[in-house]
């Protein structure tokens, strides 16, 4: 997109088409929802204020509408919508997300769903949840919120992620205890007292590389690639979770669309109980389930 020449006012309407054709012709799945929330983001204001302004022949100032080219030309190269406006929706967050860590995805709510059923139906007066590889915090955070009385921990082993999860602890108030480093070694005083153990490990293996440019090109490799076949953290997560979880607590994992059965033989092989595979909302195998 071209910045406008001169300083004058520009119309919503022929910024928002403009942007949805050059958005279009890059191949952005979304482009009319990209272009209004770019727009939304650099006018301050809600998607739905700006389809208002739309119609009804708002106008926004030259440098309003430079700001939004700038913004249309990255988002064009793949950029992460959300490393743009610096925010990315998670239940009834907004998680602050940028360089250095992995955007939370729709599919990761039903997830953190999951998890939060199995908290909410402790009997335990403060229950405890632990999430490791934690990145943004999506899945503590949601813990924390929506379950108040469960005392939540997170793990982290990268520092750049772990600047993420801080910032993210300290806007949504949240209380959630952070240990930035390897998950065999956080928290050993935990062991066995802890209901629910929670993660989205990296589960690709190393010689896939993702379709999405958005992914294969911003996303850290650290919370995408999972070694040769993929499981290699989720092998050292199974051995942790078994240690830190009460008899009768309930492990929750995020995988691949193709995983299931495999993550299932593998804690079945580790001696959990009750293994389950569940399907996210397009009914793509999305997380399994087992019992301490």
């Amino acid at each position: 997109m071209t910045p406008p020449a001169t300083d004058g006012p520009v119309s919503v309407s022929s910024l928002l088409a403009e942007g949805r054709r050059i958005l279009t012709q890059a191949g952005i799945p979304s482009p009319a929802v990209d272009a209004e929330l770019l727009l939304a983001h650099v006018l301050g204001l809600g998607r739905g204020e700006v389809a208002v302004q739309a119609l009804v022949g708002g106008t926004v100032s030259g440098d309003d509408a430079a700001h939004f080219a700038a913004l249309l030309d990255r988002r064009a190269h793949r950029e992460p919508l959300q490393h743009l406006t610096g925010l990315a929706p998670f239940r009834a967050l907004e998680l602050h997300v940028g360089p250095g860590v992995f955007v939370p995805r729709p599919e990761t709510e039903g997830v953190a769903q999951i998890a939060i059923d199995a908290v909410s139906t402790r009997a335990e007066e403060n229950p405890i949840a632990i999430d490791l590889g934690t990145g943004s915090g999506a899945l503590a955070l949601a813990i924390a919120t929506e379950v108040p009385r469960a005392t939540v921990y997170a793990v982290e082993l990268s520092p750049e992620a772990a600047v993420w999860t801080r910032r993210n602890i300290q806007s949504t108030g949240a209380h959630v205890e952070l240990f930035v480093g390897d998950l065999a070694e956080a928290f050993p005083e935990l062991d066995g007292r802890v209901a629910v153990v929670v993660s989205n490990p990296p589960y690709i293996p190393d010689g896939m590389v993702p379709r999405d440019a958005e992914v294969r090109l911003f996303d850290p490799a650290l919370a995408l690639y999972g070694g040769a076949d993929g499981f290699d953290v989720i092998r050292s997560l199974s051995q942790r979770a078994l240690r830190l979880l009460v008899p009768g607590g309930t492990l929750v994992i995020e995988h691949g669309e193709e995983q299931g059965s495999r993550i299932r033989a593998l804690l079945d092989a580790d001696g959990w109980r009750a293994t389950a595979t569940h399907p996210d909302l397009t009914r793509r195998d999305r997380t399994t389930t087992a019992l301490r």
